[in-house]
């Protein structure tokens, strides 16, 4: 075991005996977060060094110049942090580095939560194995929960350790990439304990700030026009799953009896789909980019974990824009409204009106 990896191992540890964690399952949680996490920081290669080995694929040699552009881009004109994260590689051979489960009432938009040391609380837990995390969905189900499960291209250790570039996230444009890594790095910039949807709506203002700045540095004219577009569909299909809670809040809050209010939420979920496939054959124009969204299974869980990361965000873009897109000024910012008490947090968000 290398000296790496025994750090690791160690920081693990620490970390659940200081938690107090008690029983099989918890313990077993833990482990499989910190085996996996193990495996892949002991697989990681340089990616300076890989760039310049001639036995390097090109196709993989083109992406690793990419994103070290991209990295220096984060520090040099995003303000994010300069360390050794993303500067090395890492090719898991799998469709997602971790899965993450996902759960919330029957009747409620409330996602069940899990606390962790370092990270806190999350609407989620994540698991390393494919498998783990459908046992899990299954046991969960069993407590009659809705459940989601999705794959997840990318995770922070939030600085704790250098997360590399992971195959997962290779696999589409530069584009995509560059937002994987300033979403990421913007999690080790400001993270607080037990706001997800502070802390993700947080990283997609950054994460979107950035990839537009970054391509109009690189006079990628075209690309920006599908970025935006990418955005503009983005913003329709949060909006539409928006007014689809509010739909599926008053079901709730209302005095049905739970096979009236079970017809009635599946209902509404009908008319979510049947909105969006007029949304995506008019206004879209036949882009079906949210089709497979749509054709699974759509319960609380799912909409309540696209919530965590899309409700916020508008109020962070209008923060930025107060602070003229001044980086370290929207950081200062951020911080300290970060610093109040979560329930006044999304308040003074919204009701922001100055960048100091």
């Amino acid at each position: 075991m290398g000296k790496l990896v025994k750090r690791v191992f160690r920081l693990f540890a620490a970390v659940i005996m200081a938690s107090g964690v008690t029983g099989c399952t918890s313990i077993s949680y833990y482990a499989q977060s910190l085996e996996g996490h193990a495996q892949i920081m002991a697989a990681r290669e340089n990616v300076g060094k890989l760039i310049h080995d001639p036995s390097t694929p090109e196709a993989l040699r083109t992406k690793l110049t990419s994103a070290s552009t991209i990295r220096r881009f984060a520090t040099d004109e995003l303000a994010l942090p300069e360390n050794n994260s993303y500067r090395s590689y890492v090719d898991i051979g799998r469709d997602a580095v971790t899965w993450a489960v996902f759960a919330a009432p029957q009747f409620s938009l409330t996602p069940r939560t899990w606390c962790f040391p370092v990270f806190g609380c999350v609407p989620y837990r994540g698991y390393f194995a494919r498998k783990s995390a459908t046992e899990s969905a299954v046991e969960l189900h069993r407590l009659g929960l809705d459940v989601y499960v999705t794959g997840i291209t990318a995770y922070s250790t939030l600085g704790w350790s250098s997360d590399p570039l992971l195959s997962t996230m290779l696999r589409q444009d530069d584009t995509y990439l560059a937002s994987l890594i300033f979403h990421e790095l913007a999690h080790q910039r400001i993270y607080v304990n037990d706001d997800s949807a502070f802390n993700e709506a947080f990283a997609v203002a950054v994460e979107t700030t950035g990839v537009r700045k970054w391509l109009r540095a690189a006079g990628d004219h075209a690309g920006l026009r599908r970025y935006e577009a990418d955005r503009k569909r983005r913003a329709d299909f949060l909006g539409l799953l928006s007014k689809t809670r509010d739909e599926l809040r008053q079901v709730y809050e209302s005095p049905r009896t739970p096979e009236q209010m079970a017809a009635a939420k599946a209902a509404t979920i009908d008319k979510l789909r049947m909105r969006y496939r007029q949304m995506r054959d008019k206004r879209w124009a036949g882009y079906r980019g949210y089709d497979a969204w749509f054709d699974a299974p759509i319960n609380n869980a799912k909409l309540a974990a696209t919530a965590v990361y899309g409700e916020q965000v508008p109020a962070f873009l209008h923060l930025f824009d107060l602070c003229s897109g001044d980086y370290p000024r929207f950081y200062a910012s951020v911080r300290r409204i970060a610093d109040l008490q979560k329930p006044s947090r999304a308040e003074a968000l919204k009701a922001a009106a100055t960048c100091d």
